[in-house]
C-alpha cells in the first residue's frame, strides 16, 4: 500500500505546478478549478494507473457530467468506479450534501450602519459593562453593511493601544471599504482626550491614503456614547 501510495504522490508531482488540483487553487483561486479537479482534492489519491482527478473525471462521467446527478448516487455507486472506496465515497457524499444545505440555507442579511446608533448597537454586546478599555473596529462594505467586528487592542483602565498597522491590515484582508472606530470607556468619561483627538486624526489620514475612509469614531459608555462625526471632529 505505501509503494502504491509512493507512485501516485510521485505521479502528481511530476505534472506542472498548475496543473496540481491543491497547488491550483492556492494560485489561482477556487473557481479556477474543474469540477474533477476539486473532486480530485476531496479524494486525495488515486489508483496506480489513475491520476486523483483521472478518478474525478470517471466519477463525473458516470453522473453524466451532472452534479445534481452525482448528488442523487449512492455510496455503493460511488464505490463502484475504480479508485472510490468507502471512506473516498463518504467524503464525496458529505461534500455534496453541505453544498445542498448551503444551497437551502437562508442568505443571512448583514446589519447596514446608517447612523452612529447604528454603530453603537453594533459594537454594545462586545464592550458593555467592561472594568478595562478595549478598541475595537467595525469592518462596512461598500453599502456600509458590516463585514464584521474586529477587537485591535486589550489595556488597563485608563488606555489601549491602537496600532493603525494592525487596523488597516484587517481592513485590507477583509476587503473592507470603510471602517468605524470604537472604544470604551470604563470611567463613563464621554470626552474625548487629546490622545483620542490624534490617534482619530493620524487613522483618518492613514484610511484617505489607502482608500478605506474612516466613518467615525465612537467612544462607548454603557449608557451613552460619543460620536466624532457627529460633532464634526472627523
Amino acid at each position: 500500500m505505501a509503494e502504491v501510495d509512493y507512485i501516485v504522490s510521485r505521479k502528481i508531482l511530476s505534472w506542472a505546478e498548475d496543473d496540481r488540483p491543491r497547488e491550483k487553487m492556492l494560485l489561482k483561486g477556487n473557481a479556477a478549478l474543474s469540477d474533477a479537479e476539486l473532486i480530485a482534492i476531496l479524494i486525495g489519491s488515486g489508483t496506480v494507473d489513475l491520476s486523483a482527478v483521472d478518478v474525478g473525471k470517471l466519477i463525473l462521467q458516470k453522473a453524466n457530467n451532472n452534479l445534481n446527478e452525482l448528488a442523487k448516487l449512492s455510496l455503493k455507486d460511488l464505490m463502484k468506479v475504480k479508485g472510490i472506496g468507502e471512506a473516498k465515497a463518504i467524503t464525496i457524499a458529505a461534500a455534496l450534501e453541505l453544498g445542498r444545505r448551503r444551497k437551502d440555507a437562508e442568505t443571512l442579511r448583514r446589519p447596514k450602519i446608517t447612523s452612529s446608533r447604528d454603530a453603537y448597537d453594533q459594537i454594545k454586546p462586545y464592550l458593555l459593562d467592561l472594568p478595562h478599555e478595549e478598541f475595537w473596529i467595525l469592518l462596512l462594505s461598500r453599502s456600509n453593511e458590516v463585514i464584521r467586528p474586529v477587537q485591535i487592542s486589550q489595556g488597563g483602565v485608563s488606555g489601549t493601544i491602537a496600532d493603525p498597522k494592525l487596523i488597516f491590515k484587517h481592513a485590507i484582508e477583509h476587503l473592507a471599504s470603510a471602517i468605524i472606530l470604537t472604544h470604551n470607556h470604563p470611567s463613563g468619561n464621554l470626552t474625548p482626550s487629546q490622545a483620542d483627538k490624534d490617534l482619530t486624526k493620524r487613522l483618518k489620514e492613514a484610511g484617505k491614503l489607502l482608500d478605506t475612509p474612516v466613518l467615525d469614531h465612537l467612544i462607548f459608555t454603557d449608557s451613552a456614547y460619543f460620536s466624532f462625526a457627529d460633532e464634526g471632529l472627523l
